[in-house]
Parts: C-alpha cells; structure tokens; sequence
C-alpha cells in the first residue's frame, strides 16, 4: 500500500483518498498499485457496499506522475496502471467520485468508470496524451464520443481543450454538482443515500448498468494499452515529455 493512497473501511463503505497534496495528487506506479489493489479487493472482501474517491488538497489528481512514470514503462498488462483500469471497469461495487480543482489525464478518464460522479466549482478535466506524443486510455477513445459525440470528444482528446463542470454535467461525465465548500456534505449526503438501499438490489442494478458494454470497453482498453505503450519508446513522447520537464523547471518557484 501506498503512502500516497489513504484506505478506510467504515460501515460498508470503502473510502479512498489520494493523499500526496504537495505533488497535487500526481499518481506514481505505487499509488497504481495501491488503487488497483484496494478497488479490486473490494467485492472479494464481501463486507464493501461502496467505494469513494476523492482527493486531497487543492486537486483531484494531476495526472501521472511522469518521472516515476517513466522509470517503469508500461510493457504488458500486468502494470499497476493497466490494472486499476481493469478494476475500474470490472468493479461489482457501485463507485462515487468526488472531484475538486484539476482532473488531468488519468484523472479525468478514471471518472468514466465511476457510478456517480460528483464535483464543485473548481473542477477542471483535462486529457493532454496528444501534447505528451502519447494516446488515450481507459476506453475514454470509446467512451468520450458516446458521452459527448465525436466533435467534442475531438476536442477533449485531439486538441486537448480543457472543460469545466458545467459541460461535464452536460454530456454526462459529472451527475452532481456541489456549491462551494460543499463537495464533502454532497458526498455525504449520496453516500447515506446510496448505503441505506437494499444491498443486493443495488449491487445487482450496479452490474445491470455495466454489463452490455464491458466487454468492448475492456478490448478498447487493451488497444489502448498496447499503442499507448509502443508510443512510450518513441522519438514524439521523448521530446514532448523533455518539452514538459524544461518548461516546468523554467517557471519561477
């Protein structure tokens, strides 16, 4: 278990947080792990009813942590990353996310997977592969274009264009939205909602809703996968990400 990846189980409720505020919650290869074993432990465990996510500090999750990143090239599916999204989109345990601020790649593209999602003001989705030299992930290459048809979804992943929550809820990506300061009564609020249905009934409805496409939105991810790790060895990501780093460590502290 990740340092970065806080786990507590409560009631039926299984809640994550991810935890690394001073790196604006940059996932590493060990919070992967960390996610991919918590989510995946879930329904084995038999007590959990629900999952939660959120993040700490000023937001949800930056994305990949490249430099760690890149220290563990993805070259088969068996890395943590490929694993959380494979927990994701086979979870029997109904997921709320509840964002804030910056949702950036992996951070924007986890949230397909989740049952509800709910976010303030602040949140701010993002998906920069193309700028990276690299592609999309977690099927968001399926799932983008049946949200929001294939001219926006142009938009999010060929030309990178940021959105806010306003046109996340709009195509679906966001079910509910929180007024400020009030992302944690909202979640709150559906999370007791959600835990006082009857269990069964719930789980069950929870499969219903995921089971006709699963089995498409796993092969789009292992296309995804597979390309996504033949882009990492190229000369496009290598000078794209080198591009990242100089202009990062060229900005004032």
């Amino acid at each position: 278990m990740s340092d970065h990846v806080r786990v507590e189980k409560s009631g039926g409720l299984l809640a994550i947080t991810l935890a690394r505020p001073e790196r604006r919650n940059a996932i590493t290869v060990a919070m992967y792990a960390a996610l991919a074993d918590a989510i995946a432990g879930a329904f084995e465990d038999g007590e959990t009813r629900l999952i939660t996510i959120r993040g700490e500090g000023q937001d949800f999750a930056a994305g990949n942590d490249l430099a760690d990143f890149l220290e563990a090239v993805p070259r088969d599916e068996e890395i943590p990353v490929w694993r959380l999204l494979r927990a994701l989109a086979e979870c029997e345990v109904p997921i709320v996310a509840a964002v804030h601020g910056n949702c950036v790649g992996i951070g924007t593209t986890m949230l397909l997977h989740c049952d509800l999602v709910i976010a303030d003001d602040s949140a701010r989705f993002s998906m920069p592969f193309v700028d990276l030299g690299l592609v999309p992930e977690a099927a968001s290459s399926l799932l983008f274009p049946r949200l929001a048809g294939r001219r926006r979804a142009a938009r999010y992943l060929l030309l990178a264009e940021p959105f806010g929550p306003d046109e996340a809820q709009s195509i679906g990506l966001v079910s509910h939205r929180a007024a400020p300061g009030a992302l944690d009564s909202k979640l709150d609020e559906i999370v007791a909602a959600l835990l006082a249905k009857p269990p069964e009934a719930l789980r069950l409805t929870q499969k219903l809703l995921r089971t006709a496409a699963q089995d498409e939105i796993l092969q789009r991810m292992k296309l995804e996968s597979t390309m996504f790790a033949e882009r990492l060895g190229s000369a496009e990501v290598k000078e794209a990400i080198s591009a990242f780093f100089a202009k990062r460590s060229s900005k004032p502290a």
